[in-house]
């Protein structure tokens, strides 16, 4: 049953894909996407002129595949904070992660330190580890619990964005100031192969870790004494697992931005599909969280068009009350 699921689930996302392409301005259809795919990767020609050829492959293709990346990646970082954590209310976004990964990126856009993808996921993974350390040093200072944690996350996501704001006043230009809006508001508009390139492989190597350590994350549900008595190395199991996520969300900022709710919401929907099991959590959350996005970046795209609201937006539209509603559920 599972099996099957997880191949509708493929398949659900491959049909986004295709047909959210063929949404906007430009008349294309499900065939013309298929066409354009399969003459460059060596196939006969799709017959189509070159405009709608480029807006297909070099604009709407991999914005899409980005966007899709994006939204696996972060469910992924949710339902696996939220495990180490023992807390449902904990993902990038709310602990300040995504925060001090904006600002670690913005700090290299405005001072030009680095160059290209590199250089801003260099600034974007040292932000965020920066950010978490912080936050948990916060919390534990505060009594170590898992709701001193979330206040903790509020409080360093506040932080960094008022270190975000006080640099682009006091150093960025007005073609700075575009830039850095783009990380604040999370946009998918400057995607490119080489962002997709990046974003799946390290995507791809988190999966493969957080997978191969889903019986650990299963027991941390039981709290960390007890995974330690069923003989897992609760630090070395960790700290692997809070790199992973914290590169992860990094990676993911430095191309798309600060795109929040994602992990926060979509684990919870991956568990009532699957249950809490993480063999079958990580992937079903991969899945959800891919579908989801791809649909919200192509409402963002097309709901005022020709102006775009950024996906970023869009998703704390819909991630707040979804917040609200597990933060009633778990007062109960």
């Amino acid at each position: 049953m599972f099996w099957a699921r997880g191949v509708a689930g493929v398949g659900v996302l491959i049909v986004s894909i295709a047909v959210a392409i063929t949404i906007g301005p430009a008349d294309l259809s499900v065939h013309d996407v298929s066409a354009v795919i399969a003459e460059h990767v060596g196939g006969p020609g799709s017959g189509l002129s070159t405009i709608r050829d480029a807006i297909v492959w070099d604009l709407r293709l991999p914005r899409t595949l980005l966007a899709a990346v994006c939204g696996a990646g972060l469910a992924v970082c949710g339902a696996v904070l939220q495990a180490l954590l023992r807390n449902p209310l904990a993902d990038p976004y709310v602990l300040g992660i995504s925060s001090g990964a904006s600002t670690g990126a913005v700090l290299v856009l405005v001072l030009g330190v680095g160059a290209g993808s590199v250089g801003l996921g260099l600034g974007a993974f040292t932000g965020a580890v920066v950010a978490f350390a912080l936050v948990l040093a916060l919390a534990r200072v505060a009594g170590g619990t898992t709701d001193r944690l979330i206040l903790a996350g509020v409080a360093g996501t506040q932080l960094f964005a008022a270190v975000t704001s006080f640099v682009v006043i006091s150093s960025a230009d007005a073609r700075q100031t575009r830039g850095v809006l783009f990380w604040l508001l999370g946009s998918l508009s400057g995607a490119g192969w080489g962002d997709v390139a990046l974003c799946a492989a390290v995507l791809a190597v988190g999966l493969i870790v957080c997978a191969g350590l889903a019986l650990s994350l299963d027991a941390f549900a039981f709290g960390a004494d007890a995974a330690a008595t069923l003989g897992v190395p609760t630090g070395v199991v960790r700290a692997v697992l809070l790199g992973v996520t914290a590169l992860l969300t990094a990676v993911l900022v430095s191309a798309a931005g600060a795109i929040g709710f994602v992990g926060l919401v979509l684990p919870h929907a991956a568990r009532a599909l699957v249950g809490p099991t993480h063999r079958r959590l990580l992937p079903t959350s991969a899945l959800v969280g891919a579908i989801f996005l791809v649909w919200v970046d192509t409402l963002g795209r097309t709901l005022l068009e020709p102006q775009e609201i950024p996906v970023g937006v869009v998703t704390a539209l819909i991630g707040v009350p979804a917040f609200a509603i597990i933060l009633g559920r778990r007062a109960r």
